[in-house]
Parts: C-alpha cells; structure tokens; sequence
C-alpha cells in the first residue's frame, strides 16, 4: 500500500474523534482522504474491539456519485485484501454490494437519507463520513442537517465527518460545534492554458486538437480530458481514433454506466500512454495516477430541477471556477503538468467562484416527503436552509399527489397513499404513478414507464425517429395515444431480442440509457407488488400517469398549440405522435422560447378522467359573456378544472345574470373599438351630426353640458341596461336616449342655436354642416343667395355661416362668411364670367336687392 498525502494526519484525526464526536477535514484531491480516513475508522475501531472495550458499529461514508461510491469500496476491500461485499461494500441507487459482515459501507448521499426511514436511529453505525461535501448536492445537505439532529437528541454517540476539497471549512465547523483539519496534499505545478478565443468547432473536435498538442510535448504521459456525459465521451473517442492509431494510445472512458471492469481499466496503469475521457466523477472522489495533462471542456451535467415534468434533470452548464482549478489540479499529481482550457480566460474568470447549493436551487418535494414521513422536518437546522417558496410549492404537489392529507386535524402528515410512494427510490410523482398500478394490476408496464420517465431519454442522439423534442419532422410515425407508450412499446421490443446491439440500432435506442432502464424497471419490479407480467391495458396505464402529473393537464387549442392547466400555453414538438388529442399530459418538455413551452412526451387522457379522479378540483360555475356571432350577452354555465374548460352550455333560465352585469357587457362589447360604435344604434349619420351640433351649440352657450366621449358612454351604459343583445339596443334610439338625458331645455335650446337647417331668401332650406373646431358651414347655387344682403347666422344670431357659393355646375366659385361685401367687391367680376359661361342663367347687377 504505498503512502499518500493524508497518511501523517491519519491517527490525530482518529485522537480527535476520540475527544469529540465531530470534524471537519479539509483535503485537495489526491490526498487519499476518500479510502484512508473511513479505513483509519474501521480499524481503529477493530482494535478497539479487540481489546474488549465494545463494539464501535459500522461506518457509512456518503459519497456523491455512484462510480465514486463502487471504486471507493473497491480499493478499500482490495488493500484489506478482500473483496467488495464483506467487510467493506458499496450500495447505490438499484445495487446493494454488502453482506452480513459488512462494517465499512460506501453509499450514494440519497440511501442515508431513505435508510433513515425505516431506521430513525441508525442503529449499529457507528460514524457516518460526509465525502466531497464541497459539492453541496441536496441530499448531503439532507444527511447533514438529520444527522445534526439525531446527534443532538436521541444519539449523541454518532461521530460525524465532514470532508471536502475546496469547502471553506469554518460554516460547517461551526454548525457541527467542532474543529477542523487540514491536510495539504502533494501537488506540482500545472501550466494553464487558456483558448485564445472562442472555437465553433464541435466539443470532439476540441478535445482531439488538445490531446494532439499535449502528447507533443516532452516526456508525455497519461492525459485526463473531462467531458459533460457519455454521450460526449463517445464523440470524442470516434474523433480520436486517429491519432490513438498514430501515436499507439489507449483512449478509455469513465464514467457511472460503465462496468466495473471497464473502470478499473480506466483507472489503473497500462503500458501504453492512456488517453481517459472522463466526467467530472474524476473531479475529487476518483484519483488517476500517471496524468500529467488534463484537458478541460469547462462544461459538466449539473442536477437541475425541469419545470415540465417536475423531476430531477441533468443539463450540460459551465462549471466554476472552483471545479475548474480542481480539474486543472488532477495534471500535478506526480511532476509537473499541463491543463489546456478549452475556454478563455475571459470566460473562466466570468465563473462563479462555487455552484449554489443543490437545495436553493432544485425540486424538494422528494426531500419533504421523506423528512414528514420522519416527522422532523419542522425540527431540523439547516446549513443553509431550503427556500420557503420551495418546500411551499413541494408541499402543494404532495396534496396534489394525495401523499398528505388535507383535513385539518391531520393536515399536513403523510397519507396511506404517500407511504407506500416512499418504498420507491423515486421521484414522488413516479411513485404515485406506480402506487395506482400496483392497485389497477398494470404494475409491470408501469414500472417501465417509471423507468423511462426516471431515467435519461432512451432515444439515440439522433432522435432521427422522433425528432429531439424541438422540431423535427415525424416522418411516418404513426398517431399515438402516448409518446410514452410508443418508447415503452420500443424497450419491449429490445428487451425481447436481448437488447442485442444491432436490433437497438435498427430501431433507434441508445444502448447506455437503455441498459440504465432495463436496470431501474428490475428493480422496480423487485421492490413493488407485482402480480404478473401481463402487460396491462394502455387506457389504465394512461391513467396511472394522470394521477402522478395531475397539474400537467393540457387541453389542445388549435393544432399542437396548448392551453396548459393552471395557465399559460405551450407547443406540443412535431415530433410528439399524439397528434389528435384533444386532452393530453404534457410529461416532458423544455422551454424553447420564452414563455412558452415544447412538449417532448406527452399522453392522451379524456376529460371524464379528471371528474374520476380530481372531482375536488372540478369547480362549476355560471359566468355571463358577450358572444360576438349571436350579438347577445349569454349566461353560460361551465366546468373547469384549474382554469381548463370541461364543458359548458347555456344557463337556466333562474342563473340569468342581473341587468347590471349584463349592461356592463354589452356596453363593452359595443365600445370594444371606440366611441363610433355607437353609431350604429341610431340612423345613420344621425348621432354624429347631432353630438357636433351640440358642440357648437356649447361654444355660445357654455351652460349646455359637455356632449363628449365620457358622457356618451354613460348614457349608452344607461341606456343597455335591461336589454341583452344589439338587436333590442337597435329597436331603441340612442340618440333619443342621449336628448332624454340632456333634458328638453337643452335640447330645444341645441336645437334653437344650431339648427339642422336654414332657409334661404328665395325659400330654399339647405343643411347646416357642423364640423369639430370650425365654423358650421352650408352649400348652395349662388342664385339661391339673390335677395339676401347679408351672410345667414346660426348660434342665436352671433355666428355668421360660412357660404360655399356654387356655380351651376355645383363647384364652388367663392366661400365667404361676409356675403354683403361678396357682392361688393367680387360678384361683378365673377358675373361677366359666369354670365358668358352660363348665358341662360340669369346675372343681375344688383342680386342683394
């Protein structure tokens, strides 16, 4: 066993867990922290029991990734000279790797907390060690804060330890009231090199450039590039086949899919220069000896929470710069090295220093059921406590779900329902979806749905079938009730050849994925109640998802538009094979513009499902609205379901709305464009000419009230009430409505200052014209005006009209509101040329007299 970095600090940290029950140890990737200080535990625990003085119990070290929990428990078992599954073993998520002698158990951060479930006390461990805690997932958190809690109640015995790489160790130290230590680690200097600008290139291509530099190097070695996810590795093992053949490398992933022996032949040392493509699992938890060169892509799959299906989700974002220097740190092992960033400096320095921690950022409706199923989520204390809005909305989903109850002598506690949805590993919602299945006998289909809904999309990189959820055309798929059932019918069909790798590629699977299904759904099957393997009714397994994304309803608008329960729309993808329902579930999706959503993966329900099963949420209610194709104000009675209309149809008679609501209605029906609706309920032109005449009429006599905009509104509101539809308005002058309510003294008074018409000396009546802000007007042949001297007035005398005098040919040859000097000074010009144009006409000298 060859010493490492930590060996030195190894018995004070044992002293120390002998003087107090916690500690916080700080240590740099590499220093060995991850397999000596749980080993250190083991046996100083073992030679305590040897010399009689009690058994000291189990040791549990909480590590955040799967590979690093196996390979963890692997080295361990191998430097003890044993193998995983005795003394030392592993159990994550569907994989348990202990046995009855087991005393030193690696697992993943999330089985303490569902151990803690059916153990409250944990009994028979001894210490529990909290690895890579710099990285803040949520159910490191989790485990902190309930072992706090169990420490300070029921067992203060338990020992504690908090390790980390880059945490700055005084907050924990100070919430857990103890020291911390630091080992320093044994590092060499690493060159950074950073791009000098950005590179459209795609990822694999970056990273074969960078391995070709670094291996010409002097004295080249083993080079680590770290990559967001399989899928990425995969890539860049195709783009880097070539140089491998040139250069004789051994180009090997790393990754938490791969088998343990594909692991360790990335992990240990080979006679050829290795080229390892790894996640960021090679960050901390993993130490790789022989890497003298790291690439670094900057990008890592990070937990995330997705807003449309309510789970967990991975997603490729930067890393910071934390990571980063840690990364960069994995090439100083053993001499001297190099880390080539396949980013600026401008970009590494824009980084936050730390990811946030997990629990202010992610879904915490798995996290609260499972501390209310213990009763302690009220109780506990908090590194950094979870947001309010967070643990309010998860608890709104577990009552959704039925997973608490509601009635106010037991609100809030953990249903029937929610404890059995706790036997599974899983997301609250998919366990809902198997609890119903268990019930409806469709358990074995539904645990493959559990699977595919749990899982990453088992559809190949392509999605040359499916379209990747953005676009795409759907080809000859055909339509389907499920784009769920449909992916669920394509696992049947490779699980029944044996998942054999040409009949995944014929019909378009991604074999990691796949294999993580059919890995999951064994599992599932294990732990529920199955009754048989029937493969069960499509319309009771579409039922099963209902009742697990009940807020996910949606009821198809028009083509793939979606209005979604609760509010808001979104597009279903062409890609989607439910193409004609009108209601569906929208199970899967992204929000690919703003505000509005793609949905991936979607199932069709009918609405009666709803009244079944949510008959709490059907809310009825009669509403009144103007429809605009009969012209009419309707009561309309209705049935929702979280704002999504089920039906609707008139109302009784007795649910009639008052005249009031109705007047309001139609009134704004009517003014939807304007005052110049109105309009149309009076003859034509009538209500305009009159509104101006009145106008006028103000500007002699400004006792007249204001006829404006805000009062023909009001005695249009008036004049609607009791009536129900334009027809009844149109029965009703509105202008006889708007005079009533100016009253007949300022109505005759209107009419007396702005006449409708006036009648000329040689008795022919003409029509005023008024217009806004000028001076009424009128328009006739200028032998209509003979007789008269002077220019004809409106407004009691004190306004002279404005005179278009026309000639026989109706075009005006003069306008003029002093008639008497027309005649003066123009008409006998005018004369001699209209008398020799018009000579039947007469042309008096004299017209005035």
């Amino acid at each position: 066993m060859h010493p490492l970095p930590i060996d030195p600090l190894l018995p004070e940290i044992v002293r120390r867990l002998e003087r107090a029950p916690n500690l916080v140890l700080e240590a740099p990737p590499g220093a060995g922290k991850t397999t000596r200080v749980p080993r250190a535990l083991l046996e100083h625990g073992a030679a305590k029991e040897a010399n009689g003085e009690g058994a000291r119990g189990e040791i549990i070290v909480l590590e955040p990734r799967r590979l690093a929990a196996r390979l963890s428990a692997r080295r361990v078992a191998e430097e003890i000279g044993e193998a995983p599954g005795e003394t030392v073993g592993y159990q994550v998520r569907f994989e348990d790797v202990t046995g009855p002698k087991t005393r030193l158990r690696f697992v993943t951060e999330a089985i303490l907390t569902r151990r803690l479930l059916g153990d409250p006390q944990l009994k028979g461990v001894h210490a529990v060690v909290l690895d890579e805690f710099h990285e803040r997932h949520i159910h490191g958190d989790v485990a902190l804060a309930c072992l706090r809690h169990l420490q300070r109640t029921s067992r203060p015995d338990l020992r504690i330890v908090v390790m980390s790489a880059t945490l700055d160790a005084e907050p924990a130290a100070r919430f857990l009231g103890c020291d911390s230590l630091r080992s320093e680690g044994r590092r060499f200097d690493v060159r950074i090199e950073h791009a000098t600008k950005e590179d459209e290139r795609p990822l694999e291509l970056q990273v074969a450039s960078a391995v070709r530099t670094v291996m010409s190097l002097p004295e080249p070695g083993d080079v680590l590039v770290f990559l967001p996810g399989a899928r990425e590795i995969r890539r860049a093992q195709e783009a880097l086949e070539k140089l491998a053949a040139e250069r004789d490398l051994l180009v090997l992933p790393l990754h938490g899919d791969l088998s343990p022996a594909e692991q360790d032949r990335a992990i240990r040392p080979a006679e050829r220069h290795k080229v390892i493509l790894a996640t960021n699992v090679a960050e901390s938890s993993v130490t790789i000896d022989g890497v003298v060169a790291v690439v670094d892509s900057g990008l890592a799959r990070v937990m995330g929470h997705d807003p449309w299906s309510g789970l967990p989700r991975l997603r490729v974002e930067k890393v910071s710069r934390a990571s980063a220097t840690q990364r960069a740190g994995r090439a100083g092992r053993t001499r001297p090295g190099v880390c080539v960033r396949l980013y600026t400096k401008m970009d590494f320095e824009r980084r936050p220093e730390h990811q946030p921690p997990e629990i202010a950022r992610l879904d915490l409706t798995e996290l609260l059921l499972e501390l209310r199923a213990q009763k302690i989520d009220r109780a506990l204390e908090w590194l950094d406590p979870p947001p309010p809005v967070s643990l309010a909305a998860a608890e709104e989903l577990l009552v959704r779900l039925g997973a608490l109850e509601t009635e106010a002598s037991s609100a809030g506690e953990v249903t029937a329902i929610g404890r059995r949805m706790l036997r599974y590993p899983l997301h609250p919602r998919i366990g809902r979806l198997l609890v119903e299945a268990e019930d409806r006998g469709v358990f074995d289909d539904a645990t493959v749905l559990a699977a595919l809904l749990a899982e990453r999309d088992i559809r190949a990189s392509a999605r040359a079938q499916f379209g990747g959820g953005r676009g795409g055309r759907p080809g000859d798929v055909a339509t389907e009730d499920s784009d769920l059932l449909q992916m669920r019918d394509l696992f049947r069909e490779a699980q029944d050849a044996r998942f054999t790798p040409h009949v995944l590629r014929a019909i378009g699977l991604d074999a990691g994925p796949t294999f993580a299904v059919d890995r999951a759904h064994k599992q599932l099957r294990r732990i529920g109640r199955l009754r048989d393997r029937d493969r069960g009714d499509d319309t009771e397994l579409r039922k099963c998802l209902l009742t697990g994304y009940p807020d996910r309803v949606a009821r198809r608008v028009r083509g793939r538009t979606l209005a979604m329960a609760g509010g808001g729309r979104a597009e279903l993808a062409e890609s989607s094979a439910v193409r004609d329902a009108p209601w569906l579930l929208a199970l899967d999706g992204d929000e690919s513009r703003r505000d509005v959503g793609t949905i991936r993966i979607a199932s069709a329900i009918e609405p009666e499902w709803l009244i079944e099963f949510y008959a709490d949420r059907i809310v009825e209610s009669t509403r009144t609205t103007f429809v605009r194709t009969s012209q009419r104000v309707e009561s309309i009675s209705s049935m929702t379901y979280d704002g999504l209309v089920l039906d609707e149809s008139p109302a009784a008679g007795t649910a009639r709305a008052d005249d009031a609501e109705a007047a309001a209605l139609l009134a704004e029906a009517v003014l939807a464009d304007g005052i110049a609706g109105l309009a149309a309920f009076a003859p034509e032109g009538a209500l305009e000419e009159w509104v101006l005449r009145a106008r006028f009429a103000r500007t002699v006599d400004p006792s007249i009230p204001l006829v404006d905009d805000a009062f023909l509104r009001a005695v249009f509101l008036e004049h609607c009430m009791g009536r129900r539809s334009f027809a009844e308005l149109r029965e009703a002058s509105f202008l006889d409505a708007v005079q009533a309510r100016l009253g007949s003294v300022f109505t005759a008074r209107i009419f007396a200052l702005a006449p409708e018409r006036i009648t000329l000396a040689r008795g022919r009546s003409v029509k005023i014209r008024y217009e806004a802000e000028k001076t009424p007007h009128i328009a006739s042949r200028l032998q209509d005006f003979f007789g008269m001297k002077e220019t004809p007035k409106v407004g009691g005398g004190k306004v002279p009209l404005v005179v278009h005098l026309l000639a026989p040919n109706q075009r005006a040859v003069q306008v003029t509101s002093d008639l008497e000097g027309f005649w003066e000074r123009h008409y006998p010009a005018l004369r001699k040329q209209l008398s020799r144009r018009y000579p039947k006409h007469a042309w008096p000298e004299r017209p005035e007299s």
